[in-house]
């Protein structure tokens, strides 16, 4: 017998009426302008980049930023320690944060996800299984099973995405189980079961797109939480390595500097709060706009 195919009217929120929400919002619009700006400079790093951000020159360490009395705008930002082009370096590090925090994300969440959703919509076993891993996985320091794992196996890019993929999923399965649960019980759902509809297509047609709103603000908090922790780790030098323009790994190495050249480290420390606060600001907006349509 064929499937029979119900159709449920989504509710949508009208292009303008988006508009507005979205113009009236000063958070979201900044944080959206933030990430545009990060992602941007990271894709056109190659062509934007004055200079290659592996070439040293001791003739040219420790050059002060720009607005220095003896800065030059042959590097606008100054020089490392071993000379190398600080612009350069900070353009190339937000892809390092972007590409982590990108799949970290897309690790975790797939996780998280799928495993919150279950439970939610299963409850019983599911749900009693489900619920004892995310204690288990809470019971657990992130930074210290990072470092731990780190040092045993080794520090580099791929090691850290793969060690914060696999810690970092307790969130999504927290939020998407709770918000699983409420709707499971909705009219729409409801009637798709009475037409006869799959699981699978009442998990991924109905449920799954009503998710979309928390999905969303979770993903932002656990981007910036990976930024964050990666370069953390690439301070303590357990994370990305050497030469790698990392800006964990650039506030490492201009630590020795901070009371004598102090740009070293306030340089790619702000590039790092400035992403990490786009982000925020990203998912807050996010949270409010849909929280406010959910409302109305």
């Amino acid at each position: 017998m064929a499937e029979k195919v119900l159709k449920v009217d989504v509710p949508r929120i009208p292009f303008s009426r988006f508009q507005k929400k979205l113009g009236g919002h000063v958070g979201l619009l900044v944080g959206i302008v933030v990430i545009s700006v990060m992602v941007l400079m990271a894709l056109f790093a190659p062509w934007i980049a004055p200079d290659d951000p592996y070439r040293q020159d001791l003739d040219a360490r420790l050059i002060p930023p720009i607005w220095h009395a003896t800065g030059t705008w042959d590097h606008p930002l100054g020089t490392d320690p071993l000379g190398r082009d600080y612009l350069t370096r900070v353009i190339y590090g937000s892809q390092i944060a972007l590409i982590t925090a990108g799949l970290v994300v897309a690790i975790a969440g797939t996780i998280g996800s799928l495993m919150g959703i279950a439970a939610g919509y299963f409850g019983g076993k599911v749900d009693m299984v489900v619920s004892f891993m995310i204690s288990v996985r809470l019971s657990m320091p992130v930074v210290l099973v990072a470092l731990a794992v780190v040092a045993i196996v080794g520090g580099s890019l791929t090691v850290i995405i793969w060690v914060l993929g696999l810690l970092l999923w307790d969130r999504f399965a927290v939020v998407m189980r709770s918000a699983t649960m409420q709707i499971r019980s909705l009219e729409y759902v409801t009637s798709a079961r009475a037409a006869g509809c799959s699981t699978p297509r009442i998990l991924f047609s109905e449920i799954l797109p009503n998710l979309t709103g928390p999905l969303v603000v979770v993903t932002t908090l656990e981007m910036a939480h990976a930024i964050l922790l990666e370069a953390a780790l690439s301070f303590l030098g357990l994370g990305v390595q050497p030469p790698l323009p990392s800006w964990g790994l650039m506030i490492a190495e201009g630590r020795g500097y901070l009371f004598f050249d102090p740009w070293v480290v306030t340089v790619p420390g702000v590039a790092l709060f400035v992403l990490v606060f786009g982000i925020n600001l990203l998912g807050d907006g996010v949270r409010d706009i849909t929280a406010l349509e959910n409302r109305n």
